[in-house]
C-alpha cells in the first residue's frame, strides 16, 4: 500500500468514527427525550461524554445537581462512587453507571473495617470523609467533604480533633490551612495526583515561565507549595477568571479537565502540569465511558445503582451535613 492509499484509508477510518458518534449522540438525546433522563459527566471524563452531557462539574457539583433534577434516571458518567452518592441523594430515581468498570482507586484504599482501626487510633476525633468514598465508608463517616469544600467543612465543625480520609495530600494541604485544629489523616492517595512531582512541574514552568499554575489539593505538597492557585476542577475554571491578562495556565490535575476549560476560555493556553501532554495526569476509570456505554446503558437501563437501607441512611446523613456547608471556591 503506497502512502497516499495509507492516508486515505486512515482518513476513512476516522470519517467512518465520525459518522458513528453523531449517530450515537443523535440516539443518545432521543432517549434521553423518551425516558426523561438526564446525563450528568465529571470533568474528567472523555470529549465526547463532556461534550453529550446535560451537566458536567466537580464531584459535588455533580451531587447538588443530581438533588435537583427531575429527570425519571440519572445516568452518571463518573466513577462508582459518584454514581452512588447520586443515588442517595434520589433514592426514588434510576441512577445508571453507564460502565461497570469506572472505579477507583482512592476509593479502594479505605473500607468500614480500615476506617474503624482508625477510628480506636484516634478516638473523639470527627471524621471528614472525601466524597472519593464508597456509600459504605460514608455511612460510618461524620460528614463528607469535596476538594471544593473541605476546608469549610472543617472550619464548621464544633471540635477541634478531626480524622480526614482517605487522601492524605488533601488531608495535609487542609491541615495548613486550618492550623488551629488538630488533624490526623488517613494515609490513601489518588495515584494520578500523586505522580506529579515537583521537578516535573518545574520543568514545565521553565517551558512556559509566564504561566498561571493551578493546581488540584489531591497534589502533592512540593507541587502545591509553588501553584498560583490550588483548587477543586470547579475552582480551577473560577481561578482562570480570576487571570483576565493571562494566556497561559499549568494546569495539575487529571488532563480531562482541559478540554473542559479550552471549551470555556478558547483564546487561553491549558498545559498539563506534567510536560508530557498529560500522559501521566491519566485516570485509566476516568476514561473507560464511551459514547457506546452511555447509549446501551440508556437503552437497556442497565448497571443501575442500588443499595442497602440502613447504607443509604447514614451515607445521606453524611452528605447532607456537607451539603449544609457553604461551598468554597
Amino acid at each position: 500500500m503506497s502512502g497516499s492509499q495509507t492516508y486515505a484509508a486512515v482518513k476513512e477510518q476516522y470519517h467512518h468514527y465520525d459518522l458513528l458518534r453523531e449517530e450515537l449522540v443523535k440516539q443518545i438525546n432521543r432517549l434521553c427525550r423518551e425516558k426523561n433522563a438526564v446525563i450528568l459527566a465529571h470533568n474528567y471524563q472523555v470529549p465526547e461524554i463532556q461534550d453529550v452531557a446535560d451537566y458536567t462539574g466537580d464531584s459535588l457539583g455533580l451531587a447538588l445537581e443530581a438533588g435537583r433534577t427531575d429527570a425519571r434516571i440519572i445516568a452518571f458518567c463518573g466513577v462508582h462512587f459518584m454514581a452512588e452518592s447520586a443515588k442517595i441523594l434520589n433514592p426514588d430515581k434510576r441512577v445508571l453507571l453507564p460502565h461497570m468498570g469506572a472505579g477507583c482507586s482512592l476509593a479502594d484504599s479505605i473500607t468500614p473495617e480500615s476506617l474503624a482501626d482508625w477510628k480506636e487510633r484516634y478516638p473523639g476525633h470527627a471524621v471528614v470523609t472525601y466524597i472519593n468514598s464508597t456509600a459504605a465508608v460514608k455511612a460510618v463517616s461524620d460528614i463528607c467533604c469535596t476538594s471544593a469544600n473541605v476546608v469549610s467543612v472543617v472550619r464548621s465543625l464544633d471540635t477541634d480533633k478531626i480524622l480526614i480520609t482517605p487522601d492524605r495530600n488533601l488531608g495535609n494541604w487542609v491541615a495548613q490551612q486550618v492550623p488551629e485544629k488538630d488533624i490526623a489523616v488517613y494515609d490513601g492517595v489518588c495515584p494520578v495526583h500523586d505522580v506529579l512531582r515537583r521537578a516535573s512541574l518545574e520543568r514545565t514552568c521553565s517551558e512556559h515561565p509566564d504561566a498561571i499554575i493551578i493546581a488540584h489539593p489531591e497534589c502533592r505538597q512540593e507541587v502545591v507549595s509553588i501553584a498560583h492557585e490550588v483548587c477543586s476542577t470547579t475552582g480551577m475554571i473560577k481561578a482562570v477568571e480570576r487571570y483576565p491578562e493571562a494566556g497561559t495556565f499549568i494546569i495539575g490535575t487529571e488532563y480531562g479537565m482541559i478540554h473542559q476549560l479550552q471549551k470555556r476560555f478558547p483564546t487561553k493556553s491549558f498545559i498539563p502540569a506534567d510536560g508530557l501532554g498529560g500522559c501521566r495526569l491519566h485516570c485509566p476509570y476516568m476514561k473507560v465511558t464511551g459514547l457506546q456505554d452511555l447509549y446501551f446503558s440508556l437503552n437497556d437501563e442497565r448497571y443501575e445503582i442500588s443499595l442497602d437501607e440502613e447504607t443509604e441512611r447514614g451515607a445521606r446523613q453524611a452528605l447532607e451535613r456537607m451539603m449544609a456547608v457553604p461551598r468554597d471556591r
